[in-house]
């Protein structure tokens, strides 16, 4: 049957105003407009530890806050965060580890909707500069510029060998080499060393079939460390205010000296003036392993999250204020003058993790 004009007339006015209605929801419900009236989405999940000064930082509120989102992080290790199931309980909306493979680990645990990379940062030594110009006439460092490199199976030799300081240089040191890693069933830092040390010491990238014949010497290595923090942010902070005496060298990321340098220029520069043999440096592992930071989405609501982070006004504050590189390994437009020069601008050294099978029976025997 034929409507009639009056009818046809009804049902368009009915369609313009549906179709303005949803567009208007649509509209309301846009970030940025919800940003603009006030209304954010409050986000919890877990956070690694050398994350949270960024998240923390009043920069990174805002520009959050300007797409309408705000997050309630808590600390956790990157490998707790993927596997305990405490945390998991709790129906965390994001979860952000500090390695690419953990990813795999969380969808055995959880379902995730969306992971990216945000940030990537290479795993260093850090040390002091009279162990690393002690390193240098050992034979085992080298200094191009402003940047320290370490051969890094050399130095795990060295630490297995148990050499002494004075071996590598350094006779002011009691006792033997010691190298510190967080532990690797808990904190990225320390699994990633893990890896990175299983690949060196099997002389390629670590299999199901190579880990045995290396799993001694693994073994040996990092129970030589005596106790193992689960957070890389504490043994980073022990390691600051420790001295070269008590924390000669630890495993950490790039980017937390330079957090470390920023948060304080004025105790950065009072050290850089005295000359003093406590100065913090970097030392850059050949080869290393890449720390990539993905955001890992276990709810839809996160999701925005992933696109607001990689925006460029996060990624520049991840890099000016933090020393996180962007997801490629880059550096950011902006360096703050205090830190300029003091990374390279790239690493060319990196060799892949071992994958997820053989980095789990690594971490069972190092439980």
């Amino acid at each position: 049957m034929a409507l009639s004009r009056r009818s046809l007339v009804g049902l368009g006015v009915l369609g313009a105003s549906a179709a303005a209605t949803g567009g208007a929801i649509v509209f309301r419900e846009s970030p940025i407009v919800r940003g603009l009236i006030g209304r954010s989405v409050a986000l919890k999940g877990y956070v690694g530890g050398e994350k949270m000064a960024f998240v923390e930082n009043p920069r990174t509120i805002a520009a959050l806050k300007s797409s309408a989102l705000v997050m309630t992080s808590e600390r956790a290790g990157s490998v707790e965060q993927v596997r305990d199931p405490k945390l998991l309980a709790t129906k965390p909306q994001f979860l952000w580890p500090s390695s690419a493979p953990l990813v795999e680990l969380a969808r055995r645990s959880a379902k995730v909707l969306k992971d990216e990379v945000i940030f990537n940062s290479p795993i260093v030594i850090y040390s002091w500069k009279p162990i690393a110009e002690g390193l240098i006439r050992a034979g085992i460092a080298t200094r191009e510029g402003a940047h320290y490199y370490v051969d890094a199976r050399a130095l795990i030799d060295a630490v297995l060998q148990r050499k002494s300081w004075k071996d590598l240089g350094q006779p002011d040191l009691y006792g033997r080499v010691r190298l510190t890693a967080t532990d690797p069933n808990k904190s990225n830092s320390g699994f990633m060393f893990a890896g990175l040390a299983a690949n060196l010491l099997s002389g390629d990238v670590a299999t199901m079939d190579s880990l045995p014949g290396v799993l001694p010497k693994l073994t040996d290595l990092f129970q030589g460390m005596g106790f193992k923090s689960s957070s890389s942010g504490k043994v980073f902070d022990d390691y600051v205010a420790g001295g070269p005496g008590a924390q000669p060298m630890v495993v950490g990321y790039e980017n937390q000296l330079v957090e470390w340098i920023l948060a304080d220029k004025d105790r950065w520069k009072r050290i850089e003036g005295a000359g003093g043999p406590a100065k913090p440096v970097a030392l850059y592992m050949k080869p290393t392993v890449f720390s990539a930071h993905p955001l890992i989405a276990l709810g839809p609501e996160a999701i925005p999250l992933i696109e607001a982070l990689m925006s460029k006004p996060l990624q520049e504050i991840g890099w000016r204020d933090h020393g996180f590189r962007g997801p490629l390994g880059s550096v950011g437009a902006q360096t703050d003058p205090m830190i300029a020069g003091r990374m390279p601008d790239q690493i060319t050294s990196v060799t892949p993790m071992p994958d997820i099978e053989t980095m789990l029976t690594l971490l069972k025997s190092l439980s």
